[in-house]
């Protein structure tokens, strides 16, 4: 899945641990964001738990930190828990900035097996 050249966003779902995994690359901006949203919340009522492994996502803007907000907040009232991997310096700042490190579950470094 990507979104436009100049701004590209691409991410696999993988779901043989059993937990879907959704590995990010790129940028996640204006313009790709609500595409994210729509596909990673096609997830969320067949779990109790998704992983977004963030560790090649590049930038995030505000549009993209409100997808990821809405995904929590659709995730939440589903019964079903978002958590967050591998977060660069940028997004980790953003996070921090925005005071939202309480808000999402942050797991902290992925190794290749989601338990």
């Amino acid at each position: 899945m990507s979104g436009t050249t100049s701004t590209t966003l691409t991410f696999e779902v993988d779901r043989s641990s059993g937990v879907p995994v959704v590995r990010c690359h790129g940028k996640l901006v204006a313009g790709v964001s609500d595409m994210f949203y729509d596909e990673v919340h096609q997830l969320i009522p067949g779990t109790k738990r998704i992983v977004l492994d963030l560790s090649d996502l590049t930038r995030v803007d505000s549009m993209g930190l409100g997808a990821l907000v809405r995904l929590y907040v659709s995730a939440k009232s589903a019964g079903c828990r978002l958590e967050l991997v591998n977060l660069g310096k940028q997004i980790r700042e953003l996070l921090g900035m925005t005071h939202l490190w309480s808000v999402f579950a942050y797991v902290g470094e992925c190794g290749t097996k989601i338990v």
